[in-house]
């Protein structure tokens, strides 16, 4: 809300009680629980901001709510109202777009770029042991893509070593790992980003949990996790 400053303010003493208390009852109806801070208010009208703090302890804006009687009366805006009465509107800034892109930015400072599955631009990379085990490493990877994850393949010809450290540079939560057993087998060789445990188990068994954690579409990390990925 604004404060005593009348200098920092649009000069409309009706308009600000009348904004500030149309945003409290707002607030109260929806059952927000919020704090009242005055002199925060823009310089045209109160506004709603939802704040969240960083990995550094400092708070950011992440969406923000705020009405403006200042325009519509510099611009001789109006409008008819119900009873065919030019009427004046106000405008209310709202900043979906915004809190989109700071929400990403938090998500990726907080995370370290090891976000959670859902989360994650590429969900599973599946890698071959060499590249005789690439067809059926195809085959995996076509089942993954038709049960709706994000999917890269990996069957160079380099070690596979490298494409495991290559891989978890890029934080990608599970790699699955095609060699001579599991293309004879029918099964899958997967390593988990967040505990580097590794197990094999059937490829549908694989899919069902991994569907399962994206639809979950969980926040919830260990700190240790979030900081390093590991």
């Amino acid at each position: 809300l604004k404060d005593d400053a009348k200098d920092k303010y649009v000069d409309n003493p009706e308009m600000w009680d009348l904004g500030e208390r149309l945003l409290m009852e707002m607030a109260d109806k929806a059952g927000l629980e919020y704090s009242v801070d005055r002199g925060e208010a823009a310089f045209y009208g109160p506004k709603l901001d939802v704040q969240i703090r960083n990995v550094l302890g400092k708070e950011d804006t992440i969406f923000t709510i705020q009405i403006d009687f200042a325009l519509p009366e510099r611009f001789d805006l109006t409008y008819m109202d119900q009873g065919g009465r030019p009427a004046r509107p106000v405008v209310v800034h709202r900043s979906s777009i915004g809190a989109v892109e700071r929400t990403l930015a938090f998500l990726i400072e907080y995370y370290a770029g090891a976000f959670p599955v859902w989360l994650a631009p590429v969900q599973v990379r599946v890698l071959s042991v060499s590249r005789d085990w690439e067809e059926y490493g195809a085959r995996v990877a076509d089942r993954l893509r038709a049960a709706g994850l994000r999917i890269e393949t990996d069957f160079r010809g380099e070690t596979l070593g490298k494409k495991i450290r290559e891989a978890r540079l890029q934080r990608i939560p599970y790699l699955v790992i095609i060699g001579e057993q599991e293309a004879e087998a029918g099964l899958v060789s997967v390593r988990n980003r967040d505990t580097g445990d590794q197990h094999t188990l059937g490829l549908d068994d694989f899919v069902r949990n991994l569907v399962q954690e994206d639809s979950a579409k969980t926040l919830v990390l260990e700190a240790d996790q979030a900081s390093t990925g590991d």
